[in-house]
């Protein structure tokens, strides 16, 4: 049949093959997805595997990340969200209803907190806080259906008493929920992470940090080893419309095969900084898991058995500096960039005022304002002398 020239430009008359091998596979762009036949169709199921019906339920590029995010992780089923803050949420609405019980370490990601506390307002969910480092804080009752764990902690950097928790959790019937931001699925595996193989039941991962590794994509992710819970996150999933574009996924797929090298590198300077900072006279305490001084060192020693960090280390300032002097500080930096998020090739500073941020008394944390260091992928000696002419900038005399 001969075709009118404008639809020649829809059906398009010639095609190249389809397949062929390449380093980095081929990105599918889809909303609609035709399919063959009537019996492609109807002989399908939305707990398919790989059902490809519409887009929102995922294309070739979207499931080879999800696959390889889930094997990254240790679990089996992995799904995809526009950003780490709505894979979190996408497990709150999923299984948290009036009256349900959810208990939040006082040291979690900040906006999961703000959006517990709306559901709490909204809907009745009931908010528990907890200390992350001592496991007795963490008393679940028969309302009791999800804790959040964290590992290590929102900006504090505490490592969670993560065995004891989870033990409590599993005896309890509890669901167990970690962000898994921080290890990235390589500093330990959280689904199989003590000698008696203790597994969480959810991951969340904030793919914008160190799978993504540019600063430049936002995407979060939900793994589990459960089918149930897959299918019921799937559900929700695709009930909010959660989708993500498939260009973001090949950015994200594309960054995976250095992420690991990129943590190691990120994980080695924040050490030498580390040792750095533990020397200079201007700071009360400096927060990483591996300092042996800092909250929760031995259950990092005890999980990650790699000795394996996120580029992340926190300092508090001695408590004579006032904001003024800390914000004169931070605009003093020139390696370290004024920027939320971390994992990407630049260093980034924040600072906070940590009586704002948290609802328990910690007596592990010395009094002062706090700065928070992500290292990017900058040589250790050049962001040292960063922050020592930073800290000169300050123009107050020490006290021998």
């Amino acid at each position: 049949m001969k075709k009118h020239p404008q639809t020649n430009l829809v059906h398009a008359p010639r095609k190249a093959p389809q397949y062929i091998s390449t380093v980095q596979p081929p990105v599918f762009r889809a909303s609609t997805i035709i399919f063959k036949n009537t019996d492609a169709l109807f002989n399908r199921h939305w707990t398919d595997a790989y059902d490809y019906s519409y887009g929102t339920h995922g294309t070739p590029t979207t499931f080879t990340l999800a696959d390889n995010i889930a094997q990254i992780e240790g679990g089996d089923y992995c799904l995809l969200c526009p950003s780490g803050l709505s894979a979190i949420n996408l497990v709150n609405s999923c299984f948290l209803s009036h009256g349900d019980e959810v208990w939040v370490a006082d040291n979690t990601y900040g906006p999961n907190m703000e959006h517990l506390r709306n559901l709490e307002t909204r809907y009745g969910i009931v908010v528990k806080v907890y200390n992350p480092i001592d496991a007795n804080t963490f008393q679940p009752s028969a309302q009791t259906k999800l804790i959040w764990l964290e590992a290590a902690g929102s900006v504090t950097l505490e490592f969670p008493d993560l065995i004891n928790l989870v033990k409590k959790a599993k005896q309890a019937n509890v669901l167990t929920a970690l962000d898994n931001t921080w290890g990235a699925g390589l500093a330990f595996n959280a689904f199989d992470f003590s000698s008696e193989h203790l597994s969480v039941d959810l991951t969340i991962h904030a793919l914008t940090k160190y799978p993504s590794g540019g600063g430049d994509i936002l995407m979060g992710s939900v793994v589990t080893q459960d089918k149930k819970l897959q299918q019921q996150l799937f559900r929700m999933h695709a009930i909010q419309g959660i989708a993500i574009s498939g260009d973001d996924a090949a950015q994200i797929q594309r960054s995976l095969a250095s992420m690991h090298i990129r943590y190691t590198q990120q994980s080695n300077s924040a050490l030498t900084l580390l040792h750095w900072l533990n020397k200079q006279v201007e700071f009360a305490q400096v927060l990483h898991p591996a300092n042996e001084l800092s909250a929760g060192h031995h259950y990092w020693n005890d999980v990650c058995k790699e000795n394996l960090s996120a580029g992340l280390v926190s300092v508090i300032f001695k408590p004579k500096y006032t904001m003024q002097d800390i914000r004169k500080f931070c605009d003093a930096l020139q390696l370290f960039k004024l920027g939320f998020s971390w994992g990407g090739p630049i260093s980034l500073v924040m600072l906070y005022d940590l009586t704002t941020m948290r609802a328990l008394e910690h007596t592990h944390l010395q009094q002062g304002l706090l700065v928070r260091f992500c290292i990017g992928l900058e040589h250790p000696a050049d962001l040292i002398q960063d922050i020592e002419n930073a800290l000169k900038q300050l123009q107050i005399k020490i006290p021998n």
